[in-house]
């Protein structure tokens, strides 16, 4: 038997067990989850984040609670006022009371603005994210006059607005050199939607629920592997409910990541500037002469590994090896521990290009992450 189909059974064992066995699921999914026509990977990740329970009995009443509780948020938080009061008198949209639903609407159109932006340019370099998804949300897609369809709520035709600038929140403050071409997506015709546009709703209704962060330029990176792994599950049940469980899997990873988001947090340990200081620490232990050679060229980690920290690597590989370095970062007990050995282990690989470059060529190398096998990163990072 070769050693995949080993690997197979091995997971198809442990999924298998009435009560999961989690340490072990974590060891295996730590190496890689497999690929093909299997629906592992959404499991597994659903398990790893601690959006299912271990004991399989209490999955379906899980899945039920959380879906219903994702629909009725669907039902309250993208409801334009006047539908909410269509037989009230109480509010007017020229209202500017903290308590009008209609200043609301108009506070969160900016905020919207900028998601839509970000969604229209999620991974271009695979399709996936300009095509319809197979389960078109019904209350939206079929609403009338598309009063339900965000998009529209902030269509130049209906909002002039700048670029919105979120005040307080580390990401927006730097330049993040992104790689990503300018393509911008398009929306589809009334009763279909685009996979963007899904994620455009989760984000936005994250946004609203969480007001203290609200939506940070990035996140739309953080959740587009994710729903591209819940939205590919072979299993029909769990595809057509991939923007539910998406919503709480992405709230998860992001309640643990919060921290790299908030400015005022930067200088905690489990800040970005944190977790930059324990990269250049490992740096130095593992390789002193490439940090060195850093140091002297006063290359700094928050040229570079801002972007990589707080993003979790998903801007600097193809989709694909994201979601496998994802695996293991999803696997890892002290997850956020191996994400900076796995920075650290990028550096090192490209040790003797750094040792010979100037600071132009080497930030510019940073920034710009060459083409490598995941799989060697990965090693190189178990080893240090």
């Amino acid at each position: 038997m070769s050693i995949y189909k080993q690997r197979v059974r091995e997971f198809e064992r442990i999924l298998q067990s009435p009560v999961i066995n989690l340490k072990e699921l974590r060891s295996l999914c730590f190496n890689g989850i497999p690929d093909d026509s299997y629906a592992f990977r959404s499991l597994c990740w659903k398990l790893l984040l601690g959006y299912l329970p271990e004991n399989r009995a209490k999955w379906k009443s899980t899945l039920q609670s959380k879906r219903e509780c994702y629909q009725q948020l669907l039902d309250e938080m993208i409801t334009p006022p006047g539908e909410l009061e269509k037989n009230q008198c109480l509010d007017h949209p020229l209202s500017e009371g903290p308590e009008s639903s209609w200043s609301n609407y108009f506070k969160d159109n900016e905020v919207l603005l900028q998601i839509d932006k970000d969604v229209r340019r999620l991974c271009p370099d695979i399709s996936f994210f300009q095509q319809p998804t197979e389960y078109p949300c019904e209350i939206v897609v079929n609403s009338q006059n598309n009063e339900r369809r965000l998009h529209k709520r902030v269509a130049p035709s209906q909002l002039s607005s700048a670029n919105v600038e979120r005040k307080g929140l580390g990401m927006t403050k730097i330049n993040l050199v992104l790689k990503r071409s300018a393509q911008t997506y398009e929306a589809m015709d009334e009763g279909c939607e685009a996979h963007w546009e899904v994620v455009e709703r989760i984000l936005f209704i994250y946004a609203k629920l969480n007001p203290g962060q609200s939506y940070v330029q990035g996140m739309n990176e953080i959740i587009g592997p994710i729903y591209y792994v819940f939205a590919s599950d072979p299993d029909p049940e769990f595809k057509k409910y991939a923007e539910a469980d998406c919503f709480f899997c992405f709230t998860s990873v992001m309640s643990e990541i919060r921290d790299f988001f908030i400015k005022t947090l930067d200088e905690s340990e489990s800040g970005i500037k944190g977790m930059m200081a324990k990269l250049l620490t490992l740096l130095k232990e593992k390789d002193i002469d490439v940090w060195q050679r850093l140091r002297d060229q006063e290359l700094f980690p928050q040229y570079y590994s801002f972007r990589w920290i707080t993003l979790l690597l998903s801007q600097e590989f193809p989709l694909p090896d994201v979601v496998r370095i994802w695996d293991s970062l999803f696997a890892d007990e002290h997850r956020y521990n191996f994400l900076i050995k796995v920075c650290c282990a990028m550096i090192v690989l490209l040790r003797e290009e750094l040792l010979e470059g100037d600071f132009g060529t080497n930030v510019k190398m940073l920034q710009n992450f060459p083409s490598m096998d995941v799989n060697q990163v990965l090693l190189k990072a178990t080893q240090l």
